[in-house]
């Protein structure tokens, strides 16, 4: 029996780049990043291109036909100028088929960002973390698998904190006693097994603030479980789908 070690770190600040050689990182940002990108992709975008930040979206956007590009982000909360919002259903309502999307956000690009130099980096959301599992149990046995909640600014998010019980439920339900839990995926698990979708995001600080700019339909969007089984890996500076 092979064992998985499975560890989660609640913000990507706790991330460093000498631990992460030779492991597997599946990136979560529930509110919205991680779900905005499965969507997009699961809607026909042909890539998403991460962005550290405005200018770096910029820069890399400047370098693709401008014809094939959306540009969209955040900055603290606040949709980017010249660019479309970031949350799931307006991306998709601006359009994304075809194109390579690049995105830049305050937590989430950048924890895929800083996650580069891992053997592997996918990016997982409630919407597909089973099948995220799944593809990593069968490609990468024996592989430490980290998975990084984005957070905010050096801070756990409860949402996050949450996506990463769900899919090490998904792990611990494929493995079964060859998962090695360290205690703060344990404890992610345990926060998946006793709270509710949708009420733990909308209850979450992300997703108050979301609900008092009008957009519950986009919190409760990010809370269906499974609802696009698609794998987004990371490889060149772009987040494609495993074919």
């Amino acid at each position: 029996m092979i064992e998985h070690t499975v560890h989660v770190l609640t913000r990507k600040e706790e991330l460093d780049a000498v631990r992460v050689a030779g492991k597997v990182v599946v990136v979560i940002d529930i509110l919205f990043a991680t779900t905005t990108m499965v969507a997009a992709l699961a809607h026909g975008a042909r890539e998403i291109v991460p962005a550290t930040d405005e200018a770096d979206a910029r820069a890399l956007a400047a370098a693709l036909p401008p014809q094939e590009v959306v540009l969209s982000g955040e900055l603290y909360a606040q949709t980017l100028p010249g660019f479309a919002h970031p949350a799931p259903l307006a991306l998709l309502a601006h359009g994304v088929r075809g194109k390579s999307v690049v995105y830049s956000t305050t937590n989430g690009t950048v924890a895929l960002r800083r996650a580069e130099c891992a053997a592997c980096v996918y990016g997982a959301a409630l919407l597909n973390a089973r099948r995220v599992a799944e593809h990593v149990v069968a490609r990468h046995p024996g592989r430490t698998v980290l998975v990084l909640c984005s957070g905010s600014v050096n801070h756990l998010n409860l949402e996050d904190f949450y996506g990463a019980g769900y899919f090490v439920d998904c792990l611990v339900g494929l493995l079964g006693p060859s998962a090695d839990l360290s205690d703060a995926a344990r404890a992610a698990h345990a926060l998946y097994r006793q709270a509710r979708l949708p009420e733990v995001l909308l209850e979450s600080r992300v997703g108050r603030m979301m609900a008092a700019r009008g957009l519950t339909h986009e919190v409760q969007f990010a809370a269906r479980l499974d609802a696009f089984p698609v794998v987004p890996v990371l490889g060149q500076g772009r987040l494609r789908l495993v074919a």
